[in-house]
C-alpha cells in the first residue's frame, strides 16, 4: 500500500484567502476579524482570548504588538499596549501568543516599524513565519518604503497588508491596491481607532473605491463597535469586518475577560451570518 505524503501547509497568503472563501461559502456576508493586544491583560490571557475568538466565530485574528508610540491607536488600545509593556511583554512573547492562536485561525500581526527595525527585517519576518503567522500590517510603513518589506514577505508566503483611508488619492489607491496581499485594510474614517456612535455615511463609497483598485478582499476597521455596525459595514460591501476597541475594552474591564470576549465575538459573528 502506497503511503501518500502529508499535504504541504498553506502559505500565509493562501490561508487568509481560504478564510475569506470559507466565510463566503458558509453564507456569511463578511469575514469576522477581531483584534487583540498581545500581552494584555497578560500574556497567557491574551493567548486564551485569541483562541476564544477562533472558537466563537472569528475567521482571522489581528494581533497587536505593544509599542510605546502607536500613532494609529485610540486611547483604549494605546492603554492596553502600555499595560502590556509594563507587564514585560516582548516581541518574542507576543509571537508565542501568535503561535498558540495560529493553531486555530489565521493570524495577522499588526506591528509598528520601530520593533521591526530593532530586530532586523529578515529576522523579524523569519520569526513570524516560524510562529505560523499569516500576514503583517505595518501602520507607519509608507508605500514608497514598502518594496523591500513586500519582497521579503512574498519570499516567506506572508501577506503584507496595506492600509488605505477615505483621504487616500485615487492614483495612490491604485498603486496600493495593486501591491496588496491578503486583504486591503480600509480605514472607515479619518482618525485613530476607537468606538463610534455610528459609521460614516460615506463608508459604502470608501469601500467601493478600495475594491475598484485591488484583486484581494476589502476589510473595514476603525470605529466598528456593535454587531449592528458590523452588519452595516458588510451591507456596505465589506468583505471583512475588523473589531478592536470594544473587545480590548472588555478584556480590560470584565472579571472573566475570556468569557466576555467570547460572548461578544459570538454576537458579532451572528450579525454577519
Amino acid at each position: 500500500m502506497t503511503t501518500m505524503p502529508d499535504p504541504q501547509p498553506s502559505s500565509g497568503v493562501e490561508r487568509i484567502a481560504e478564510a475569506f472563501a470559507s466565510a463566503r461559502a458558509d453564507g456569511r456576508r463578511a469575514a469576522l476579524m477581531p483584534y487583540l493586544m498581545g500581552g494584555f491583560p497578560d500574556l497567557d490571557t491574551s493567548a486564551r482570548i485569541g483562541v476564544a475568538y477562533a472558537e466563537s466565530g472569528a475567521d482571522v485574528v489581528e494581533l497587536g504588538v505593544p509599542f510605546s508610540d502607536p500613532l494609529a491607536d485610540g486611547p483604549v488600545i494605546h492603554a492596553a499596549g502600555t499595560e502590556a509593556l509594563r507587564g514585560g511583554a516582548t516581541l518574542p512573547d507576543v509571537l508565542e501568543v501568535a503561535a498558540r492562536i495560529a493553531a486555530h485561525v489565521p493570524v495577522v500581526v499588526m506591528c509598528y516599524s520601530n520593533p521591526i527595525l530593532a530586530r532586523g527585517l529578515e529576522r523579524f519576518l523569519d520569526s513570524l513565519a516560524t510562529a505560523g503567522v499569516s500576514g503583517l500590517i505595518v501602520p507607519d510603513l509608507p508605500l514608497e518604503e514598502a518594496p523591500d518589506t513586500l519582497a521579503a514577505c512574498d519570499a516567506r508566503g506572508l501577506a503584507l497588508v496595506p492600509l488605505v483611508a477615505p483621504t487616500t488619492p485615487e492614483p495612490r489607491l491604485a498603486m496600493i491596491g495593486a501591491r496588496a496581499r491578503g486583504f486591503v485594510y480600509t480605514v472607515s474614517l479619518t482618525g485613530t481607532t476607537g468606538e463610534r456612535a455610528q459609521l460614516d455615511a460615506g463608508l459604502k463609497a470608501v469601500i467601493a473605491r478600495a475594491a475598484a483598485h485591488t484583486q484581494v478582499p476589502v476589510a473595514v476597521g476603525f470605529g466598528i463597535s456593535t454587531p449592528e455596525q458590523a452588519a452595516a459595514a458588510a451591507a456596505a460591501g465589506a468583505d471583512g469586518v475588523i473589531v478592536g476597541t470594544r473587545l480590548v475594552r472588555a478584556a480590560g474591564e470584565e472579571a472573566d475577560p475570556v468569557a466576555a470576549v467570547a460572548r461578544l465575538v459570538a454576537e458579532f459573528s451572528l450579525a454577519l451570518g
